[in-house]
């Protein structure tokens, strides 16, 4: 490290990051200009690291293989095989598919980042681990997404991740929250102190040009010196060209005078990207290497075998002095050596291929469809692009163009979708009609500004016209059917739902079951969800073992009316925090979603306000704005509930402005239920009642339109409200006539709610409050909460006091924990007209909400963060929230000064 001028500061934080990362995990990424010095000061770390005892693992990115899944991560474990046979089977597995050390299933990016973690947790209990990954801007995703996710949780273990990556370059790692330091040029001082050391016979006239030219950057410094071949060239006007070009000439003339064999073996490393020299040995005589070492071109660690480049710029050079030829030989020589490695090896037969070549594209269209099934939609369009691009017919150039088309508008955020689409069509007439095509333009469509009529007349004439045969293992046929389900439901309309069924009904020898599961839970539920229910439950069970993010989504779809969607929530949370690292928006948004409408029936209203946020975020970012009326939505519907009716009047209205003109017909029906909840809490029963009927009128469940099945409770208590007897007891029939009590606990509550609402009859109370106590029932904590607060009204108003007291202190709890301030009110004036006088009736200071209220006393009755959220469900972090909000109100610095304060 004494060549290292000018570096005293750069090493003094080195150290102190060491010094962090022993302690318990620390993270830097390393940024600068390409020759910095970066991989220098990387070299430096390893080297304090190892005399200090820590094991030091390295990788570098290769922009040959970063279309290649988990080739970086490979590079990174490949020192640890015995370790990674010793870790438990299922992570063992998922790292041994994963690195290619052996056949299995494809294992979810979650499972392989969780068994990453686990290797070098298990490692640092023996020694601190550090990673340290050069050239990070051309990680491939998987590998990349794998080490955002190690980045992110050492905390609390002596493991350590530095990674650098050139400055204007993007890469798939997300650098958000992740401590970023910024390499900087050596100041003049420096650079002349490293040029006097290096070349102490310079002239002062060739070192005063050296310095003009290099600014600072000591690969420069050090590099352009040994290509001069006389004094004149320093005076040339071509020698000051972009630093970053004039490096990789130098690199070139640099290579000129190695024998053929050895640029060709460095060329061959350079496309293999690993450097395991075990590889390499395999592919080609490793003896040719070492007229490149000699002049310190590259480097083999003689206890790894590894091989590394002197600089990343050596790589670019070797490939831009090679020939076509070259090239394509050494592309070969990889791809026969990669028989087992699928995916690799389409690639590198695709780089070694310059006209249509259909077995290739055939290889490479088959290793989008394993990519594609892991989640990386952007790798599986790369890999159709470049299949189209060697088809040997137009029309099947068209079709794979017309699938990544469709991949990229189905995934989301890729922005080229409708530029492939339109690709397609040029290349092929025909191939508007294809399956793919049709399902790529309808979701473009919908996501665009067109309307939902125009979308579903496309692809349904698309299917209807398709070569498929109705064969129902036809994945384009399958996919374009799940679009039109879809399409179907944002219209809301009979006759649209019909071609869809019509449809389905044709596959041969039966729908897949999936979709068969969908098409009876998710458009008509009431009236087909029943029959549905134990093909519902067994796709529930696959969950556990299902990679494939596509169907995880789907599961959950089919969940949503049959309220299953709290089986779904790990799996949905898995899909979030993929999609966090860098997996496919519309997945992580479907995800969003499924866990804001379990978190308003379960009453966990932070947390979906926070999960809206979120997803309108990503709907903005990544191109997808059609999406956001689904978390609008979500906010409306919170919103009423917490007594905000003119937020959730705005909301909802601004979903119907947009609905109407698209055509979007069963979001209009879904923009009355914030609506009606709104009234309700204002006790505006006419107008809860009209928003109600508008969706469904009373006594009918209206068919494709099953948001009704969530207003149920609401029609009835709002007809009662406002003398509408008949009304409400018909609507109560029609309930029981379509037996939607054997849907799900939430639907049985509901049911049993109404009826005991109704029927003056002992029976009817008993089964209410059986119900009630039941912990499937307990779930629902909005819909339980607002029925016990209904049902005390009526045992009040009939003088049974002490009953209707125990409904109206539950009822009070749980409209506590969701922050339900105008349904809190409407409890404690029952609670009042009982007679009971509880402490928590006591009217709060006028600076604090009913809820903060709370938190107040329970804290001053000595409960914990902790333990307050459990009893009230919220986080330990919102409670301290709170408390930080409420201390200053009531003039406290503390939780000691709560009680006094209140009393």
């Amino acid at each position: 490290m004494a060549d290292l001028f000018g570096r005293e500061v750069e090493l003094a934080r080195i150290a102190d990051f060491l010094r962090s990362m022993r302690q318990g995990g620390d993270v830097r990424l390393v940024r600068g200009e390409p020759g910095i010095g970066k991989s220098a000061l990387l070299a430096a770390a390893a080297e304090l690291a190892e005399d200090d005892g820590i094991r030091v693992l390295r990788a570098s990115g290769s922009q040959y293989e970063a279309d290649v899944s988990y080739s970086l991560l490979n590079q990174l474990l490949l020192p640890l095989y015995a370790e990674i046979r010793r870790l438990p089977p299922a992570l063992r597995d998922a790292l041994t598919v994963a690195l290619g050390f052996g056949p299995g299933p494809a294992p979810g990016a979650l499972l392989v980042g969780n068994a990453t973690l686990s290797l070098l947790t298990s490692l640092a209990r023996v020694a601190p681990v550090l990673l340290i990954i050069d050239d990070v801007q051309w990680a491939d995703r998987p590998s990349a997404a794998v080490l955002g996710f190690i980045a992110r949780r050492v905390k609390g273990s002596p493991v350590g991740v530095i990674a650098a990556s050139h400055n204007g370059t993007e890469s798939f790692l997300d650098r958000r929250g992740l401590p970023t330091v910024e390499v900087q040029p050596l100041t003049r001082d420096a650079g002349a102190q490293l040029v006097d050391a290096r070349f102490p016979s310079m002239t002062p006239h060739a070192r005063q040009r050296l310095l003009d030219l290099a600014h600072g950057n000591p690969l420069a410094l050090v590099e352009l010196p040994a290509t001069l071949t006389s004094s004149e060239h320093w005076s040339e006007p071509s020698d000051v060209v972009p630093l970053s070009d004039r490096l990789q000439s130098l690199f070139v003339i640099q290579l000129t005078g190695l024998p053929d064999d050895t640029r060709q073996l460095l060329l061959l490393a350079t496309f293999e990207g690993s450097g395991d020299t075990t590889v390499l040995r395999g592919m080609a005589d490793l003896t040719a290497l070492a007229p490149a070492e000699r002049v310190e071109l590259v480097r083999v660690d003689d206890a790894t075998g590894l091989m590394t480049f002197r600089h990343p710029l050596i790589k670019s050079a070797i490939v831009a002095m090679s020939t076509h030829e070259e090239r394509r030989a050494a592309h070969l020589v990889i791809a026969t050596a990669l028989p087992a490695d699928l995916e690799r090896r389409a690639w590198h037969l695709a780089a070694a291929t310059a006209g249509p070549d259909e077995s290739v594209a055939t290889q490479l269209e088959d290793a989008s469809h394993r990519v594609h099934q892991r989640g990386d939609a952007l790798a599986a369009i790369a890999a159709l692009v470049r299949a189209a691009e060697l088809s040997a017919t137009a029309e099947d150039r068209a079709r794979r163009l017309a699938e990544a088309a469709y991949i990229g508008a189905e995934a989301g955020g890729v922005r080229d979708a409708t530029t492939l689409l339109a690709d397609a069509r040029a290349t092929n007439s025909s191939s508007a009609g294809s399956l793919h095509a049709a399902n790529a333009a309808a979701l473009l469509m919908v996501n665009g500004d067109g309307d939902v009529h125009t979308a579903h007349r496309l692809l349904a004439g698309a299917i209807e016209a398709g070569d498929h045969g109705w064969q129902a293992n036809d994945p384009a046929l399958d996919e374009a059917l799940r679009t039109l389900l879809l399409i179907s439901w944002y219209a809301g309309n009979a006759e649209l739902w019909a071609v869809f069924h019509r449809a389905v009904d044709r596959l041969t020898p039966a729908p897949p079951d999936l979709l068969s599961v969908m098409s009876r839970t998710f458009p008509d539920p009431v009236r087909t969800g029943a029959a549905a229910l134990p093909e519902l439950e067994a796709l529930l069970s696959t969950l556990a073992d299902e990679d494939d993010p596509a169907r995880v989504v789907r599961i959950g779809t089919a969940s949503i009316y049959l309220d299953r969607l709290g089986d779904n929530r790990e799996h949905s949370w898995r899909l979030v925090r993929q999609g966090r690292e860098g997996g496919a928006p519309r997945r992580r948004l479907s995800a969003l979603m499924h866990l804001c409408l379990d978190d308003y029936l379960t009453g966990r209203w932070d947390e979906a306000e926070e999960l809206a946020q979120e997803a309108l975020e990503l709907c903005a970012a990544s191109g997808l704005p059609f999406l956001t009326w689904e978390f609008h939505y979500i906010e409306a519907i919170i919103a009423a509930g917490r007594g905000r009716p003119a937020e959730a009047f705005r909301l909802a209205d601004d979903i119907t402005h947009w609905a109407l003109p698209r055509g979007v017909a069963g979001v209009v029906a879904i923009a009355h239920h914030p609506r009606v909840l709104a009234a309700a809490a204002e006790g505006d029963f006419e107008a809860a009642y009209q928003h109600a009927t508008a969706v469904s009128p009373a006594g009918v469940l209206a068919p494709h339109v099953p948001i009704c099945m969530w207003m149920m409770f609401d029609l009835v208590e709002a007809a009662l409200r406002t003398g509408r007897r008949a009304e409400a007891r018909a609507h109560a029939e029609a309930m029981r006539s379509a037996q939607i009590a054997t849907l799900s606990s939430r639907m049985t509550l509901i049911q049993h709610g109404v009826d005991a609402l109704l029927a003056d009859s002992e029976d009817h109370e008993a089964r209410l409050e059986r119900t009630l106590s039941d912990p499937g029932s307990e779930r629902w904590l909005f819909e339980s909460s607002r029925i016990r607060l209904a049902f005390a009204e009526k045992l009040r108003r009939r003088k049974d006091f002490a009953r209707a007291r125990e409904h109206l202190t539950a009822a009070h709890a749980g409209f506590a924990a969701m922050g339900a301030e105008r349904w809190l009110a409407r409890a404690m004036t029952e609670l009042r007209a009982t007679g009971y006088r509880p402490v928590i009736d006591e009217q709060p200071p006028s600076t604090l909400t009913s809820q903060e209220f709370e938190i107040a006393l329970l804290a001053a009755g000595g409960l914990t963060n902790k333990q307050i959220g459990e009893r009230m469900y919220l986080s330990h972090r919102t409670v301290g929230t709170h408390l930080y909000r409420i201390f200053p109100k009531l003039g406290v610095s503390s939780r000691a000064g709560l009680r006094d304060a209140l009393a």
